[in-house]
């Protein structure tokens, strides 16, 4: 079996702290701009896609859904994660260029490129 390359980048990610995983890191990185990327497990509530979707849309921070919540949370070092945040700008671009090539539904956060300038 092939290994995810998306899950084996979130997986380097989270070897050089640089995710934050769970709703609650999650919302306090995309809210303090330290995310660059969003992942939001297919199994998520509906609830829990809105308030990333509209965060992610306010902030203008790309938001993907992709994976099962057990997917997210092995490749984060846990059991399950409805959601994550990649908070390194190389990693970030890595795993969203992972994302588009393997298909993943971009979550519509309203602005062209999905990212914004930072002081």
């Amino acid at each position: 079996m092939k290994r995810d390359s998306v899950l084996s980048l979130v997986g380097i990610a989270k070897k050089a702290d640089r995710i934050a995983s769970g709703e609650f890191q999650t919302e306090t990185a995309v809210k303090s701009q330290r995310a660059r990327l969003v992942i939001i497990s297919l199994e998520s509530s509906g609830n829990t896609r809105k308030k990333f979707r509209n965060m992610c849309s306010f902030y203008q921070i790309p938001a993907y859904l992709y994976g099962s919540r057990e997917e997210l949370g092995a490749a984060s070092g846990s059991e399950l994660k409805a959601v994550l945040a990649v908070t390194d700008d190389g990693l970030a671009k890595a795993v969203e260029k992972q994302l588009v090539l393997q298909g993943a539904e971009r979550v519509d956060t309203g602005d062209s490129d999905g990212r914004k300038e930072r002081m």
